[in-house]
């Protein structure tokens, strides 16, 4: 593939990510739905695991972005030591790839957590488990969650492609 395929690939895996994450939510998945509908390697299961990974983990805010980890989750699936392997190693090439994507992630959007993430994007930090919190957050961050989300997709795209 040359490089302007490559691009228009993660052109398009940014706008099946961006899209998914404004019209369902859950920016894990909709990472790993748009990597998987562009490139393969990601099955429905993988998908599924991920949804209690929003908002930084149960809508906690308190751990990684979920689009991040998505993004990770990627990474691993295609680089990431087998099963079978346990015992073989760390598979060093798979924590180079996701520590270049958390450290990009980082650049750009200035944290990692959702809660880093929140106050970023708004100003402040919400407690998404009140419904009237978690409307104003969606309010206030406008598209960056989903600006977020299709990053991700595609530079894992044009890490992996």
């Amino acid at each position: 593939m040359n490089a302007d395929e490559k691009q228009a690939l993660a052109q398009q895996a940014y706008d099946k990510a961006l899209r998914y994450e404004l019209d369902y939510g859950c920016c894990p998945q909709c990472v790993l739905a748009a990597i998987q509908e562009t490139v393969g390697g990601i099955d429905d299961a993988t998908i599924k695991a991920v949804h209690g990974l929003s908002g930084g983990g149960g809508l906690m805010a308190e751990g990684t972005c979920g689009a991040l980890t998505g993004g990770l989750v990627a990474l691993s699936a295609r680089y990431g030591r087998d099963r079978d392997k346990l015992d073989k190693g760390r598979c060093i090439n798979n924590f180079k790839k996701c520590r270049e994507l958390v450290e990009r992630f980082r650049a750009e959007f200035g944290g990692v957590t959702c809660s880093q993430l929140q106050q970023q994007f708004t100003g402040k930090t919400y407690d998404m488990w009140q419904a009237e919190e978690y409307q104003a957050f969606c309010q206030a961050r406008g598209d960056k969650c989903a600006e977020a989300t299709g990053k991700v997709t595609q530079w894992v795209i044009e890490m992996t492609a």
